[in-house]
């Protein structure tokens, strides 16, 4: 948790680079935009980080490699690839711009996962022992690393949470909400979202198979929650992102009280 003067102290920095705003002027999605790209130009400024151009299918870095800097997403999309008992691949987890990739290096230092492009990006590449060093004279900055493990750790935990208690219509909503909240976040349009996944990389994030998730995607067509853009089905027109949320409770069965 962040102490009483370390929240201030990082908005009063995000305010300088950014210049101040009041919360009460601008939407929750402009909100994040503005702390996004507040956080960008704090450590531009800072540590004047390497940056990576990416094409999909680009690694990232690899699981068992050696650990020696973070990454923060200026634009694209990543997939967090894990290896299960049996070898296979799995999808745990989606960055977008303004994500911090390789956190979980930090504790064996080794990256426990693979963190592959699927989509033309830019990463940042952050020294994690130069961020060490200047979190230690520049507490905003040590606010920010902060905020973006924070940040994972809830993401982390709502995805598990959607994993565990939705139905599978509910989940497919859900991820495609997430997907256009990210978007608008990261400052991007929210009315169509292009899948940079197929069927089997989505079902294998959600925990289902490519036909349910087929069929999902059917249903929130059907009720037009989304729509199609081309045959291909691969661009999803999503007109009201709330509707989205609304699919997800009406999926929801109440769970009976105990007597």
């Amino acid at each position: 948790m962040h102490s009483e003067t370390t929240l201030p102290r990082l908005a009063r920095a995000l305010a300088a680079v950014c210049g101040p705003v009041r919360e009460t002027d601008i939407s929750a999605s402009q909100q994040a935009g503005y702390r996004i790209s507040g956080a960008l130009k704090l450590l531009s400024d800072a540590l004047a980080p390497a940056r990576r151009m990416l094409h999909a299918g680009d690694v990232i870095y690899q699981a068992g490699e050696q650990f020696g800097n973070l990454y923060i997403l200026n634009s694209g999309l990543v997939k967090i690839v894990n290896l299960s008992v049996d070898g296979r691949q799995q999808v745990v987890g989606l960055n977008f711009r303004g994500d911090w990739l390789g956190f979980d290096g930090i504790a064996h230092g080794r990256y426990s996962c693979d963190a592959v492009a699927i989509d033309t990006g830019e990463v940042w590449v952050i020294r994690y022992d130069a961020l060490l060093v200047a979190c230690a004279v520049q507490p905003a900055l040590l606010a920010l690393l902060h905020e973006a493990m924070s940040r994972e750790i809830g993401r982390d935990r709502d995805a598990l949470m959607s994993v565990c208690t939705l139905p599978a219509d509910a989940r497919v909503a859900d991820f495609l909400r997430s997907w256009a909240q990210s978007q608008a976040d990261g400052g991007m349009r929210t009315d169509e979202i292009t899948l940079r996944m197929t069927r089997a990389e989505i079902g294998n994030y959600l925990g289902m198979t490519l036909e349910t998730v087929s069929r999902s995607l059917s249903k929130l067509a059907r009720d037009k929650v989304i729509a199609f853009a081309e045959k291909g089905r691969r661009n999803v027109r999503i007109p009201d992102v709330e509707a989205l949320s609304a699919f997800v409770q009406r999926c929801l069965t109440p769970v009976p009280m105990l007597q």
